[in-house]
């Protein structure tokens, strides 16, 4: 792709930037009403049947997805045309989904600004080492990153760790304004879980919460992952990278089904996302649309993203990613 053609993609899609008031109120009204109205389901379900009980809380997981992309584009400040809006409304929905906003608003907006760039990994993103530097690691350094990298791991205790432990904590050198927003959600999370637990039990608390977060964690880290971990990503050093190529070859159009697209808030498109943060979640299907060279980037859909689970390194030499069982080819 020429340095012309990313410019006119990059104007292509600009007139999606703008959010809508109208549409960003809809949108909190049909994710945070229908989350709540579940979540008192689950606990009146209690007295049923505990079956019935998880399966109303796989839904609200769906939707605790949704709050998160919410969440997300409040981040980006693309959810609301006033700063302010955003802030409040996307602290609020931290506490929800347990992330602290400014701490993560940080550390996301150096994932968009070092997606696929080999030398400034570390930040905000999935933790990827290329064929070379796994072969020459010390052999604890290779178990970790076999551990990191495991299904159950990742997609099972990743979230328990990055969401309940990592989440609390502010980073070294954090701002001012970050270390009290973290603390504010960390207050404002215990407050609420001390309230339901107080008014409905301990147990019933950790009976509905459990698996909401569980499963949506799990959904969440598998969205982050799927999307930038297929055969023919992205990824140069940085005297060759490119940010408009980082995004719509480095970052995949994950096809879902339309329930699946809605609950997950269009993250599937993240490409467009990636191209330009500004635009809303409400508007990416429709910058696809309109946006041709958008629509030939790389796509996955829901059969063919279970294809990353067996991608583990990064070959620098032949761009693709590759399993563990590569490393044993190459050493014959």
């Amino acid at each position: 792709m020429t340095k012309q053609l990313q410019k006119n993609l990059r104007k292509q899609v600009a007139p999606f930037e703008k959010s809508n008031t109208k549409a960003s109120v809809i949108q909190l009204i049909n994710t945070l009403g229908p989350f709540l109205i579940l979540w008192i389901l689950a606990y009146q379900s209690l007295s049923i049947s505990y079956f019935l009980t998880l399966g109303i809380t796989v839904i609200a997981a769906g939707f605790l997805v949704r709050v998160f992309i919410i969440f997300h584009d409040c981040c980006h400040y693309s959810f609301f045309k006033n700063r302010t809006a955003n802030k409040i409304v996307g602290t609020i929905t931290g506490v929800i989904t347990l992330f602290p906003y400014s701490q993560w608003q940080h550390d996301h907006s150096i994932h968009h600004a070092t997606s696929g760039n080999l030398d400034k990994r570390g930040t905000g993103d999935i933790w990827v080492l290329t064929v070379d530097e796994y072969i020459a690691a010390p052999l604890w350094r290779k178990i970790v990153y076999r551990l990191y990298r495991n299904p159950f791991v990742m997609f099972g205790l990743g979230p328990i760790y990055v969401f309940l432990i990592m989440n609390r904590f502010n980073k070294k050198g954090a701002r001012r304004k970050e270390r009290i927003n973290t603390y504010i959600t960390n207050l404002s999370i215990a407050a609420l879980a001390g309230i339901l637990c107080w008014t409905l039990g301990i147990e019933a608390f950790l009976l509905i919460q459990g698996p909401i977060f569980l499963i949506s964690g799990s959904l969440g880290i598998w969205l982050f992952y799927v999307q930038h971990t297929f055969e023919d990503s992205y990824f140069e050093e940085n005297e060759e990278w490119e940010y408009v190529l980082a995004a719509v070859e480095g970052s995949s159009y994950y096809k879902l089904p339309k329930l699946l697209q809605w609950l997950s808030g269009n993250i599937g498109y993240h490409h467009v996302h990636h191209l330009s943060p500004r635009v809303p979640n409400y508007k990416l299907e429709e910058a696809h649309n309109t946006a041709e060279p958008l629509q030939n980037v790389p796509t996955i859909t829901l059969a063919t993203s279970l294809k990353s689970l067996k991608f583990r390194l990064w070959d620098a030499q032949n761009k693709r990613f590759v399993g563990f069982n590569y490393l044993s080819q190459i050493s014959k």
